[in-house]
């Protein structure tokens, strides 16, 4: 009998719209494989609407708060429903930048300096020397970032709106010059690397991310067999120093370039990666010989409790 597989999807984070288009990508594939499928958009009744379904495992395909930071796999263990990507406290520790850092600074993974901050003190004078990033601890698919430039004079003021949609207290990062480089981990293995590059974006930002033509993809990415191999050799070290589970993601920056002084810095890991068509973890199993439908199943099969 095919296993009936629960596909968590949409929440109330700011990237509900993104969960919805994975959910949705997932769902159908998984029908595909030959799986029962039911399509849930989480909200705040979900432990009465998994109750009632007794599915026999859950795909996590929420992104952002609640779904990627350790709440709804919280919940999976207490009905005790099998479930899909990293566990409690690898989704809550991979969520939050700043404890995330310290993990992958103390096992030798190169991280940028930062500073935590309260976003008002951040809009007064500069946190950091320019240029420099601000980031939300907790977000994910880069909303509420800001770029501040070597010769901006001020802070953005934009720190100091009534209406800021984001925790109060902030990080801001050395920026790290140089190329946007990804690399996809399933189970025990780095998969390939890939180049990613902004098309009429300062940075892979959400359009770049989720727009058709916001960015463009270069897989494998074009660096040195060394850079390379370094590159998935860290990822795969992130995923395990984070306890992550199932798939995840590592983020890089690169300066490589011709003016470059070559640094490598791991950005932050991703234990819930986009499944949207224009999403880079399928680009990546696909080129390593896992189609989607493939990959989605190794997913729904790998699905534990107590993770």
């Amino acid at each position: 009998m095919s296993k009936h597989v629960a596909v968590l999807m949409g929440g109330w984070a700011s990237e509900r719209p993104v969960s919805l288009n994975s959910g949705a990508e997932c769902a159908d594939a998984l029908e595909a494989a030959g799986y029962k499928v039911s399509r849930v958009d989480v909200q705040r009744d979900i432990v009465e609407v998994l109750k009632a379904l007794k599915p026999d495992v859950a795909f996590n395909a929420l992104h952002g708060p609640f779904g990627e930071d350790g709440c709804i796999q919280g919940v999976l263990e207490l009905l005790e429903i099998p479930y899909t990507h990293s566990g409690v406290m690898s989704s809550a520790l991979a969520m939050n930048k700043v404890k995330a850092k310290a993990v992958m600074k103390a096992v030798g993974i190169p991280v940028a300096e930062h500073k935590v901050i309260h976003r008002r003190e951040a809009a007064k004078a500069h946190a950091l020397t320019p240029p420099y990033v601000i980031k939300p601890i907790n977000e994910g698919s880069s909303f509420g970032v800001l770029i501040v430039k070597e010769d901006q004079e001020h802070p953005p003021q934009e720190l100091t709106r009534d209406d800021w949609p984001y925790p109060d207290v902030i990080m801001a990062e050395r920026f790290v010059s140089g190329r946007e480089i990804t690399c996809a981990v399933m189970g025990d293995v780095a998969l390939g690397v890939l180049e990613i590059v902004p098309m009429g974006h300062t940075f892979y930002d959400y359009d770049a991310k989720y727009v058709p033509g916001g960015s463009q993809h270069i897989l494998p990415a074009k660096i040195l067999p060394p850079v390379y191999q370094e590159i998935q050799k860290l990822s795969l070290k992130a995923h395990q120093a984070l306890g992550c589970r199932g798939v995840s993601r590592a983020d890089f920056r690169l300066d490589d370039g011709p003016d470059g002084t070559g640094e490598l810095v791991c950005l932050e890991v991703n234990t819930q990666p986009g499944m949207t068509p224009t999403s880079l973890v399928p680009e990546i199993a696909a080129h390593a010989g896992h189609d989607f439908k493939e990959l989605v199943s190794w997913i729904v099969e790998d699905a534990s409790c107590s993770r």
